[in-house]
């Protein structure tokens, strides 16, 4: 098997989280650590000095109340001081942290809730209360940030009680003696492929991820990290926020969680931030702000800002250009929930090749298996799935490899990413097709496309199932067209006319012939969380789209059943002359 390993050597990695704030409040004592916006508007943060002692106050006062080493606690809650605090001090007293989806509906909440067995819970108000069920007994305090009012639960605490005085005489609970590969923090996946699995994460798997990343980039006290990402997620939860707190940078919370531009750009020029991790989209909407003038464009790309860090997809190469003619490194990376999560990072000094995620970090090996499946080894391994036989029982080969699930390939330039495992299908003449070969090239030549998905299992060929970007479609932008040539339509029929021509294109750049689609279903609607189309991450979860939309599929194969949306189809024949239709209720 193709191994690859980095060129640098794994540090020291500090032993576990109470050393690693003990570290922190030494050196970083007056920095502030966390900053975030008050009731007027205005950024108001806690410096570390501050904040360590406000973690020493959390976790005496949880042992107080009965909380033992090794016991769970589900935090349900969006990103806050409270959270960050309470979660640091979970695990630094010997606990384990368990965050989930702020906006998880009761069904999906109390699953998660029950699975994890937790005994412990805190929430961020009453709408997580109105979230949950009144059959959690097994919960021995339900802490809340902010004032609730549940009459079915008799254990609920003010979060206030956690951050009473330690009284005199008595010491902190902060164990400096956790032994690394003792389990603080369990995250559940995203579950696009199904049920969420619930991964077990050491104090080592966070540790050791930092001290890598210590020795290929330059982070420090003196950065600002405007961020968003929502901390039940590894890429937020472990990548971005760690980074913040291992370095001495100071973290603002994005007020709007992500979800405005408007709000994001009004922050970006508030804070002006040094090192930005986000996904393409983002990034797209914030450069097409850049557009309305020079201090629009200033601001964006300040003189300050180092590096950005792009996931979940590539930027696109235009986009990537404008911040390189401006020497602001774009970075990449690859890395699961299992793996803490960062594997790979991408070299700043040469091109970006889209697909190619870059090199190991330190300490970390990645090999491919004969099945092309990427595989990987390393200190940010996780100890393994909670209560979940089936998937532990394939989660790692023989000796000792994780199995990531993803298909991929060790290039000169680093590892090629080529799809997930259990999206590759076969057609009914036992060709094998990449479905995400030909989603990524539609979705890249489309801005006003906002997901695809490619079906064709048992087929003999390939469909596309195309979700349009809603708000483009409301409020083209004349003055400004996403790509040379696009028309900026306002309407779906309008849009199916147009990608006539990208698909036609989008199917000349995929080599082989099987694998090209002959028809597609642009649909008008949108994928959600509320049903399941879209994991909390809002990533797209294809088996459940592809059960809703079926009988889309099923037209398009030549049937002729009743949809309920409005829906608008291209044809392509073999030889990609397009022939076209409208279907509409």
């Amino acid at each position: 098997m193709k191994e690859l390993n980095s060129e640098y050597q794994l540090g020291e990695v500090i032993p576990n989280i109470t050393l690693f704030l003990k570290r922190n409040v030494e050196k970083f004592h007056d920095k502030y650590v966390y900053q975030e916006k008050n009731s007027d508007g205005v950024y108001e943060g806690i410096k570390w000095e501050y904040f360590y002692d406000n973690i020493e106050k959390i976790a005496f006062n949880l042992k107080q109340s009965g909380f033992q080493k090794g016991e769970k606690m589900i935090l349900f809650s969006r990103n806050r001081m409270e959270m960050l605090e309470l979660e640091l001090a979970i695990m630094a007293y010997g606990g384990v942290a368990v965050p989930i989806f702020a906006h998880f509906k009761q069904d999906t909440a109390e699953l998660l809730i029950n699975h994890s067995d937790a005994t412990w819970m805190a929430v961020a108000g009453q709408a997580q209360m109105d979230n949950i069920g009144g059959e959690l007994n097994q919960l021995k305090s339900i802490f809340h940030f902010d004032k609730v009012s549940d009459s079915r639960y008799n254990n609920l605490v003010p979060f206030s009680e956690l951050q009473k005085n330690i009284p005199q005489g008595e010491t902190s609970c902060l164990d400096e003696t956790i032994a690394p590969d003792t389990v603080c923090l369990n995250m559940y996946t995203s579950g696009t492929m199904g049920t969420p699995k619930c991964v077990q994460l050491m104090h080592k798997n966070i540790l050791s991820q930092q001290a890598a990343l210590d020795k290929v980039w330059e982070v420090n006290e003196n950065d600002r990290l405007l961020a968003y990402l929502p901390w039940h997620h590894s890429f937020g939860g472990i990548f971005e926020l760690f980074t913040a707190l291992y370095n001495g940078a100071t973290y603002y919370l994005e007020s709007s969680y992500g979800r405005d531009v408007d709000s994001i750009f009004e922050n970006w020029k508030l804070v002006r931030p040094t090192v930005f991790f986000s996904v393409p989209k983002v990034y797209q909407s914030l450069y097409e702000k850049t557009l309305a003038s020079k201090e629009a464009e200033d601001i964006f790309f300040n003189s300050g800002l180092k590096f950005i860090f792009t996931a979940a997809a590539a930027l696109p190469e235009k986009l990537s250009l404008e911040f390189q003619k401006r020497d602001i490194t774009v970075l990449e990376g690859w890395g699961l929930t299992e793996t803490s999560p960062c594997s790979t990072l991408t070299d700043p000094n040469l091109k970006r090749i889209s697909g190619v995620v870059g090199k190991p970090i330190p300490g970390v090996s990645i090999r491919i298996s004969d099945d092309e499946e990427i595989q990987v080894k390393g200190p940010n391994i996780m100890s393994e799935y909670y209560q979940n036989d089936e998937a532990n029982e394939g989660a790692f080969t023989e000796d000792g490899w994780f199995r990531t699930g993803d298909v991929g390939a060790i290039t000169e330039t680093g590892l090629k990413l080529i799809s997930r495992k259990d999206r590759i299908f076969k057609l009914s003449n036992g060709e094998k097709v990449v479905p995400t070969d030909l989603e990524k090239v539609i979705e890249l030549k489309c801005h006003y496309v906002q997901h695809v998905i490619i079906s064709g299992s048992g087929e003999d060929h390939p469909v596309a199932l195309i979700f349009p970007n809603q708000k483009m479609l409301e409020k083209p932008d004349y003055q400004m067209s996403p790509e040379d040539g696009c028309f900026c339509p306002r309407s779906l029929n309008e849009l199916g006319k147009c990608l006539q021509g990208c698909l036609h294109d989008a199917n000349c750049d995929i080599k082989q012939k099987f694998s090209k689609i002959k028809s597609a279903a642009i649909i008008n609607s949108e994928l959600s969380l509320d049903d399941n189309t879209l994991t909390p991450s809002m990533k797209v979860a294809p088996k459940n789209v592809l059960e809703k939309y079926k009988a889309h599929l099923i037209n398009m194969y030549g049937e002729n059943v009743p949809t309920e949306e409005e829906v608008y189809v291209v044809e392509l024949d073999v030889k990609n002359n397009i022939a076209r239709k409208i279907v509409q209720d």
